[in-house]
């Protein structure tokens, strides 16, 4: 009865250790099942929260009906970077030298050719003088640099403005066709504007606010682009129901023409 006993206190102890090596490993089974589900089910739900998420983007409203940022909006490049501030030296000297031009011609009351020949008549002096002086002050003369037009570059600005130009020919020629009424009176209001401002003001001062706006107003919108979009949105409502109430009461009782391809009785 002893040995029986003794034999059976020396089997337990391996019997336990394999019973719970089981179960050590029934445990990691189960953990690794669970973990596969869960990282099925947050793969799972990122991909359906990335699908509303881009469901939502695409349904917000932006302004002038956008799609790309301000930046493509705005052609991308240098000009675009001028115009966003992203080098903040070379935006500030631009509107620097624009504000100088305006400042010379329009509040001093300078004149271009006036302007231009007294500058390149101090430059030839100062040039002139520093050449023959040279040997006397010790001084090497002035590099004057060669400045020559690339052609390149002169044969790709007259393309941007050719596409341009008839472009806006497109435009006006799809306008005065009598296609689209909205066109028709959003140009007539554009140029009635345009006319006021006119009145007021010369062409250069008109041109210097231009470029102070395209200065300040993308860079601004791209900082608040998502409240500017909300307000826009409801003031874009509040003019498309000014505008079917209009359409109601007077547009639509204008007579319109034949079509072409109509008979006449």
């Amino acid at each position: 009865m002893q040995k029986n006993e003794h034999t059976h206190t020396l089997k337990d102890p391996s019997m336990a250790e394999h019973e719970g090596q089981r179960e050590s490993a029934a445990e990691s089974l189960v953990d690794k099942i669970t973990e596969k589900i869960s990282g099925h089910d947050s793969s799972s739900s990122s991909d359906s929260d990335n699908e509303k998420f881009d469901a939502v983007k695409s349904k917000i409203f932006r302004l002038f009906g956008r799609e790309k940022p301000v930046h493509k909006v705005l052609g991308g490049g240098k000009p675009a970077d001028v115009f966003l501030w992203r080098n903040t030296k070379i935006s500030a000297g631009v509107l620097g030298g624009a504000t100088t031009v305006w400042v010379l011609f329009e509040l001093l009351g300078y004149h271009l050719i006036t302007l231009v020949c007294y500058l390149s008549i101090f430059s030839l002096a100062v040039l002139f003088l520093w050449s023959n002086t040279s040997d006397f002050l010790n001084k090497p003369p002035p590099k004057i640099p060669e400045v020559v037009l690339p052609e390149k570059c002169v044969r790709e600005v007259a393309s941007v403005l050719r596409i341009e130009i008839n472009r806006g020919f497109a435009v006006l020629r799809d306008i005065a066709s009598g296609r689209d009424l909205k066109k028709v009176l959003a140009v007539i209001a554009g140029l009635w504007v345009l006319s006021l401002i006119g009145s007021c003001i010369n062409i250069l001062t008109l041109l210097y606010i231009s470029f102070v706006l395209l200065h300040t107003v993308p860079v601004l919108y791209e900082k608040h682009e998502d409240q500017v979009d909300a307000y826009s949105e409801k003031a874009w409502i509040e003019i498309k129901k000014q505008y079917a109430v209009f359409d109601e009461k007077y547009l639509s009782k204008i007579p319109k023409g034949a079509l072409k391809g109509e008979k006449k009785d």
